[in-house]
């Protein structure tokens, strides 16, 4: 067992790992290791939005991801087809750019052009260096809800050194769907508790560790900007904490 504990709860960090047992790593995408936020709100800049302030911009994404995610739920109870999240995201729109007020600022072509932001979104600062500390001595890929095209185009543009790309999409579903996990667990030919997941949503940890990965929480409070308020806290269930990529890096090389 590793243990370090600093000082403040926003640089404490540890792990209940034995490294050694850990095989392969499976790392959720948007908000874990890339920044949706940052990354669309400069996409959305070149449009000319009265108003479009930190904390409108924060509401607009809070309603888009809401809305997004309750298409997601629909897909995975069967009351809803199944639409790659691209489309997901697009149709989305709508409904935010409706709830925000902002309907008449964005053209049917300025939509497309927001929406596919989704598929160029940015690493946070610790992504690259943390996946280079990891890469010599673990499986890792990715295991995220986002299209196979906009992860593909993400990890190629950015140069991110990923072993494998694995998406939801693959099975037609969404997490924390055990499907997707077990999609992870196929394609690694390991044993459940030979896996790490690593994500900020305590969602998708719950639904890895219920399926017996092993689990690692990153807390991003940024992830919604700087008027969100993400949940960072720490739980007892976690088999790891860290406040970066490369903090667990670190815990995970010893």
């Amino acid at each position: 067992m590793n243990t370090s504990t600093a000082s403040s709860p926003a640089t404490r960090a540890y792990s209940k790992l034995d490294p050694r047992g850990i095989k392969a790593i499976a790392f959720d995408m948007q908000g874990t290791l890339l920044d949706f936020y940052g990354t669309i709100v400069e996409a959305g800049s070149k449009f000319a939005v009265k108003d479009a302030t930190a904390t409108a911009w924060s509401g607009l994404l809070a309603h888009w991801r809401h809305a997004y995610r309750v298409q997601l739920d629909q897909v995975i109870n069967g009351t809803a087809s199944w639409r790659s999240t691209d489309q997901i995201y697009r149709e989305t729109l709508d409904t935010a750019l409706h709830a925000s007020l902002w309907e008449d600022a964005f053209t049917q072509q300025d939509r497309t052009e927001l929406s596919a932001a989704w598929s160029t979104l940015k690493p946070w600062p610790d992504t690259r260096p943390g996946l280079m500390q990891l890469r010599d001595r673990y499986t890792l890929s990715t295991l995220s809800n986002g299209s196979m095209s906009s992860l593909i185009h993400i990890v190629k543009q950015h140069d991110l050194p990923f072993d494998c790309v694995l998406t939801a999409e693959l099975v037609r579903s969404s997490k924390p769907d055990p499907k997707v996990y077990a999609l992870a667990q196929r394609s690694f030919g390991l044993d459940a508790n030979a896996i790490l997941m690593v994500a900020c949503h305590k969602y998708d940890l719950e639904a890895a560790k219920a399926f017996g990965f092993r689990v690692a929480f990153i807390p991003r409070p940024l992830e919604f900007g700087p008027g969100g308020n993400p949940d960072t806290s720490d739980e007892a269930w976690f088999d790891a904490f860290a406040p970066s990529l490369t903090a667990l890096a670190e815990l995970l090389d010893r």
